[in-house]
């Protein structure tokens, strides 16, 4: 048939036809369908490890932390010990990349794979504080064992708060995210 895409440029053509039928929603944050937020709201729920990105030492550095969000979901809590390179970049009101991602298991095409990635500030919480005392407990409820390492006097507990960044569902599939994303997937029952 004259005019028509063939191959893959077809096969994009098709999905993005389809996924433009199907969306109601905007990628703009602040306008964000119900499945997407609930996905959000399921990534930062579920998943314990995500990569931070900084620059250390004027080079670039990425680390996997393990994290707790926070109930209202505006944040993430990770605890680092001042022997790791990566504290470095903790510094407090400093900003650090953040990323998470659902699992890329074998049976999963690599362009399908969600993924979540944002802006972040960071916050020290000084021990002895009742934001590290209600910090430390939300840690521990997510990751058991970071109960001994939160009494060691080189770990540090921070709290990263959430600003812009994109959240992709998949191929063709990317949305605006921001503090009022996270504010509102948080809202979610």
């Amino acid at each position: 048939m004259p005019g028509a895409p063939h191959g893959a440029l077809g096969r994009l053509s098709a999905h993005l036809a389809r996924r433009t039928k199907h969306s109601t929603g905007s990628p703009e944050e602040g306008n964000m369908e119900r499945e997407i937020l609930e996905a959000i709201r399921r990534m930062l729920t579920t998943r314990k490890v995500l990569c931070l990105a900084a620059t250390i030492d004027e080079e670039p550095s990425a680390s996997l932390l393990p994290f707790a969000v926070t109930p209202d979901l505006r944040a993430v809590l990770v605890q680092a010990s001042t022997l790791a390179k990566h504290s470095r970049a903790l510094q407090d009101g400093a900003r650090v990349g953040l990323l998470l991602h659902e699992p890329d298991t074998g049976d999963v095409d690599p362009l399908q794979v969600p993924r979540l990635s944002m802006v972040a500030t960071v916050e020290l919480l000084p021990r002895d504080t009742p934001a590290f005392e209600d910090a430390s407990r939300l840690f521990v409820e997510r990751l058991p064992s970071a109960e001994m390492t939160l009494e060691l006097a080189d770990f540090s507990l921070y709290r990263l708060r959430f600003g812009r960044g994109r959240y992709v569902a998949g191929f063709a599939q990317a949305y605006n995210v921001g503090p009022d994303t996270f504010e509102e997937a948080g809202r979610l029952a």
